[in-house]
């Protein structure tokens, strides 16, 4: 594999398409111990390329999200790109090709998870249908590119158990083929005895001088800057959100922290900087993942406890809302000939509404994420539907208050209970 320490002077770019993977394949990047986050794949390509790996890692979580590509092609790394003290990839000690420190354990669970990332990322089942053959095509290609004009720089040192081919192609030798020099004379002569002085000897080489070791780069400061900058983009963004301003919203203001992080992020792989952000780019993604998959921006109506108790028909709000917190709404004191509809929202809470025991009752309940529980029509789950139906109460007919019910919550549970 990695053992190819020459090519020709025009690089893998002087070859075609088969050459330029072949030649991939041989001096594939090996997963270095130091600068590795999970299991080194990102750091690998970048030390191998000379790319700063903080770009890696943006375009694989990129991938990732958008149809899941790049979580497949970091399995793949995991599992057929070598430790940099292995002989073979985890794949290839698998099956005895080699000696991997990765056990097989691990192995075969790699394996599994490669399988089940990839149905996920091929099938088009993500949130953006397409995403995953979209990011895979892309990822390859990049990889391809970069192979293609940089591949002949950088080629890992070989390691014992491989030998180099023609074209500085390496390929696996295992150790218990290699070749040793024998320890006796096949002639039967003395050992010393054709150890001949060479008749043009060698002048003795000159040590070279040692390298001074390269100067310290300063330590830039586009992490501080990006970071100060998202922390003052948020809090403009939630004071404007505070203050129902048009489209600002939690997941807007979300988005733009991490559009500011993003730039920073890409700044930082050039003049070597930034590489801590990424710690605030991933909690602040699964947020914005939340926030844009629940219905109606549920943290826009306050905060806190909700509780109502009518005795009218004309006390009776059309809407009661809270983004995090109860709504308890009792209209078991509302007159026997009353008339009323209401709706009940809650963000991320529980919304329940008390109505007497002979009214009939019109209710819709629904959870994105939850259970509702409507006069003991049941449902649960993520977005499981909503609970619809009409309930006439103890007389079982006609009668009593006239009430309609509209519940929801995204996150908790929706409820309809007789007193």
């Amino acid at each position: 594999m990695s053992g190819a320490t020459a090519t020709n002077a025009s690089g893998p770019s002087a070859g075609g398409f088969e050459y330029t993977v072949k030649d991939f394949w041989a001096s594939r990047p090996r997963r270095p111990h130091r600068g590795r986050k999970v299991a080194g794949v990102a750091a690998a390509v970048g030390n191998r390329y000379g790319v700063d790996p903080v770009v890696v890692r943006v375009a694989l979580v990129t991938a990732t999200v958008f149809g899941g590509s790049g979580l497949l092609l970091y399995l793949l790394g995991w599992l057929f790109f070598p430790d940099e003290s292995d002989e073979v990839g985890a794949a290839e000690g698998l099956i005895g090709r080699g000696r991997s420190s990765t056990s097989k354990a691990l192995s075969l669970a790699l394996c599994v998870a490669v399988f089940l990332s990839a149905s996920w990322a091929l099938t088009g089942t993500g949130w953006l249908d397409g995403g995953g053959l979209i990011g895979l095509a892309l990822l390859v290609a990049a990889v391809y590119l970069l192979h293609r004009s940089r591949g002949h720089l950088r080629r890992p040192v070989a390691i014992p158990g491989y030998q180099e081919g023609p074209g500085g192609t390496a390929f696996a030798v295992p150790l218990s083929a290699q070749a040793t020099a024998p320890g006796w004379d096949p002639l039967g002569a003395a050992p010393l005895a054709w150890d001949l002085p060479d008749p043009n000897p060698e002048p003795p080489r000159q040590a070279e001088p040692a390298e001074p070791p390269e100067p310290r780069r300063r330590q830039s400061r586009i992490g501080v800057a990006t970071f100060g900058l998202a922390v003052i983009v948020g809090a403009v963004g939630a004071t404007l959100t505070a203050s129902d301003v048009g489209w600002f919203s939690p997941a807007h203001v979300i988005g733009l922290m991490l559009g500011v992080i993003g730039i920073g992020m890409v700044t930082g792989a050039f003049v070597h900087g930034g590489r801590g952000l990424i710690w605030l780019a991933l909690p602040l993604s699964l947020a914005g993942l939340l926030l844009t998959s629940l219905p109606n921006d549920p943290f826009r109506d306050g905060f806190g406890p909700v509780n109502a108790t009518p005795t009218t028909a004309a006390a009776v709000l059309p809407e009661y809302r809270t983004s995090v917190g109860t709504i308890d709404l009792d209209l078991r004191q509302l007159p026997a000939d009353a008339e009323v509809r209401t709706r009940v929202v809650t963000g991320a809470g529980t919304g329940t509404v008390y109505v007497p025991a002979d009214a009939d009752v019109t209710y819709t309940c629904a959870t994105t994420a939850g259970a509702a529980n409507c006069l003991g029509n049941e449902r649960s789950g993520l977005d499981s539907g909503p609970v619809t139906g009409t309930d006439f109460g103890a007389d079982g007919g006609p009668g009593g208050a006239k009430i309609t019910l509209d519940v929801s919550s995204s996150m908790g549970t929706a409820e309809v209970l007789r007193g």
